[in-house]
């Protein structure tokens, strides 16, 4: 099946900001009052889907858009140091180049993503819906997808936490996973995406084909 737009999710995605968020995890925790978490903690809810991290954590929902903002202003500070992952910035060329059009669903900011990716990257991304509530990618993949005149059909979301692949279906399009990102490969297979990713120079290949 050959794709005509690729929505990716950012942080764990394109973006390697596990280091980042394992740093400043705990100083948000102290502030907004849930379980701290020790290094054996952090890796084994990598294992775990989205509900229940947030249920393991103890955050109340009305706390979570609280959270939420404090954590984008927390990788503002610090986009200079969230690196993309290594091939990143070749997948948006390879992309162009094979007619795909490319959009960042994210539950960071679009500031923040397109200080991370740098202006040359950022120029290759032809939608962005970032601010995303953490269940709300379903209604910014529907921004997308009507913005974009593509079909759903022609649409792939690629993700590495199973509420992405989550979303995707609420929205009829699509999921992909990627396996360096939040979640383990195995957690992410279990949910049966339609196509899955070991390494970055997959994709381009995969949703030409």
């Amino acid at each position: 099946m050959a794709y005509r737009l690729a929505i990716f999710d950012f942080d764990g995605t394109l973006a390697d900001s596990g280091e980042w968020m394992r740093g400043v995890v705990n100083q948000v925790a102290e502030r907004y009052g849930f379980r701290r978490l020790s290094d054996a903690e952090f890796a084994m809810l990598r294992g775990c889907d989205s509900r229940t991290i947030i249920r393991y954590l103890g955050v109340p929902a009305w706390k979570m858009p609280l959270i939420a903002r404090h954590m984008r202003a927390l990788a503002g500070r610090d986009a200079s140091k969230i690196p993309l992952f290594p091939g990143t910035a070749e997948l948006l060329r390879a992309l162009r180049a094979q007619g795909v059009s490319v959009a960042v669903v994210s539950s960071n900011s679009e500031a923040n993503v397109r200080a991370v990716l740098g202006a040359e990257n950022a120029a290759l991304v032809a939608h962005f819906a970032c601010g995303a509530s953490v269940f709300g990618k379903a209604a910014k993949f529907r921004q997308v997808l009507k913005r974009s005149g593509v079909s759903r059909a022609e649409t792939i979301c690629i993700g590495d936490e199973t509420r992405d692949i989550e979303a995707a279906r609420a929205a009829g399009l699509a999921a992909a996973a990627v396996g360096w990102g939040y979640a383990t490969p195995e957690l992410l297979r279990k949910y049966r995406p339609t196509l899955f990713f070991d390494r970055m120079d997959e994709i381009a290949p995969a949703l030409a084909a």
